[in-house]
């Protein structure tokens, strides 16, 4: 069913589930398995920690094929220059499901900070697994 999984990883425990369950999912379907990370910044350092969060994501599965990226958003947007550089990726690659954590925010605090995975849903045209923390 998916042949092309890709997952967007941030460094939180969120993230790490969702990067197990896409995992699990792309041996399930021996599907190829990108593991995404957004930055805001241009600086050197940032694009040092977003490489070095990938590569260690990278080398924590075990997948067919796997591929990452280190994607750079526009800051100037927001939450929505994160959801709009990931929607990118998802269509550039031809994912056919994006697996990405929630931060589970309510109320006022959602409203302020937005959900960069409620973004996605509306952006993006594939399927998407949406992994919830752990209680």
């Amino acid at each position: 069913m998916y042949k092309k999984i890709m997952v967007a990883i941030d460094g939180s425990e969120t993230a790490q589930s969702a990067l197990e369950e896409a995992e699990n999912i792309a041996n399930s379907y021996n599907a190829g398995l990108c593991i995404v990370h957004c930055i805001t910044g241009e600086e050197a350092a940032d694009k040092a920690a977003g490489q070095a969060l990938l590569e260690k994501s990278e080398e924590s599965v075990n997948a067919l094929s796997i591929e990452t990226r280190l994607l750079e958003a526009n800051i100037a947007y927001g939450t929505n220059g994160i959801s709009d550089a990931i929607g990118d990726a998802v269509k550039d690659w031809g994912a056919d499901l994006l697996v990405v954590g929630t931060a589970n925010r309510r109320g006022l605090e959602r409203f302020v900070v937005g959900s960069v995975a409620e973004q996605l849903v509306s952006l993006v045209e594939s399927s998407i697994l949406l992994v919830r923390p752990q209680n």
